[in-house]
């Protein structure tokens, strides 16, 4: 039971509340190299260990068990388990020729778990997750060359629509372009998905959300959020939010920032506190509902879930925190030109 439909209807009467971290998850079951390679990847000649999107072909049970998790805890937006499903990243492994079917299949996954949890009064939908794959588009990787690129626009712009195509495909409700460091790769993802609208293709309402990289407030190629907005407002996305990176207490203004500037929803999922020593997250889930709880009460949000390090508990508390709480205004669309480079210029605003 999908609620493409209605999702606006829902949204603008409650909080939703996304799921949170595929990987974490998949973590905690330990997979080995032979878990992930499956029966019938036994034979592939390079290393797979750590191809999370691989995972939902050889071992769909555990992903779609990780799913079903999340929404008995409360989860109304699934996020596919695409995150790498594409051929940059699937490079890496020598797996390009995948992508289609990873996709593919992970919607497949998350639509059935969310069909078992759905009820006529409370629908579940399903987001396919395109992660920012692992080169950028604005930095050199070589020190020594600074107008060196690894990819180019084009590039990305293909390996983006390759993805789109077989999520939009495959039936997904949303599609959710997410932990964009790199606004310049976002764009080319957006192009790529505007590409698949102009051939015809019933493409799903868009989900953006960058990622703040330390406590600076901005982006990896360091935009501010308000820059960020205006880079890809263009879009008229179903939301735009931060996800990613920082906890719940070092987000906060940053997200206040963007939900002060865009027409609108606002979408949150912070990792679960900063990572310890050893990589892991130690902030509790009653620790992370709380901020949460607070954005809510405060009127910053209108979608909110977990990144890095939250589990079904981490949302299960965040579903209680924002329950029976009114989603932030939609703001009026702006009619004022914004444009951006690190930071914002609106014209004829106050200087």
């Amino acid at each position: 039971m999908t609620g493409t439909g209605d999702i606006s209807a829902h949204a603008a009467n409650r909080i939703l509340v996304l799921d949170g971290a595929m990987g974490t998850m998949i973590q905690q079951e330990r997979p080995d190299e032979a878990m992930y390679r499956g029966k019938r990847f036994a034979d592939h000649p390079g290393d797979v260990g750590g191809n999370n999107e691989l995972l939902s072909l050889t071992q769909p049970g555990m992903i779609r068990d990780i799913h079903a998790a999340f929404l008995e805890a409360g989860a109304d937006i699934l996020c596919t388990n695409t995150f790498g499903a594409n051929a940059i990243s699937q490079a890496d492994y020598g797996m390009e020729l995948l992508v289609g079917e990873m996709n593919r299949e992970s919607v497949r996954l998350a639509r059935e778990a969310a069909d078992a949890a759905a009820t006529p009064e409370r629908p579940r939908w399903v987001a396919g997750g395109i992660g920012p794959t692992n080169q950028t588009a604005s930095i050199s990787p070589d020190v020594n060359d600074p107008g060196y690129r690894a990819v180019t626009f084009d590039d990305l712009a293909a390996a983006y629509g390759e993805a789109a195509r077989a999520l939009v495909e495959a039936g997904c409700d949303l599609i959710l372009v997410e932990t964009i460091f790199d606004t310049l790769n976002a764009k080319a993802a957006i192009f790529a998905i505007e590409t698949l609208r102009d051939e015809g293709l019933a493409v799903p309402p868009l989900m953006i959300s960058g990622t703040i990289t330390d406590r600076s407030g901005r982006t990896l190629t360091g935009q501010t959020p308000e820059a960020f907005w205006a880079s890809v407002m263009h879009a008229r996305p179903f939301s735009v939010g931060l996800n990613c990176a920082l906890g719940a207490g070092e987000m906060r203004q940053h997200v206040r920032t963007l939900a002060e500037v865009a027409d609108t929803r606002v979408s949150a999922y912070p990792n679960a506190g900063l990572p310890n020593e050893m990589g892991g997250y130690d902030e509790t889930p009653e620790e992370t509902a709380a901020h949460l709880g607070e954005w809510a009460e405060a009127g910053l949000v209108n979608i909110v879930g977990g990144c890095c390090g939250t589990t079904p508990d981490h949302i299960a508390a965040i579903a209680r925190a924002v329950e029976g709480k009114a989603p932030r205004r939609v703001p009026d669309r702006v009619d004022r030109m914004r444009l951006s480079g690190l930071e914002l210029f609106e014209a004829g605003s106050a200087a």
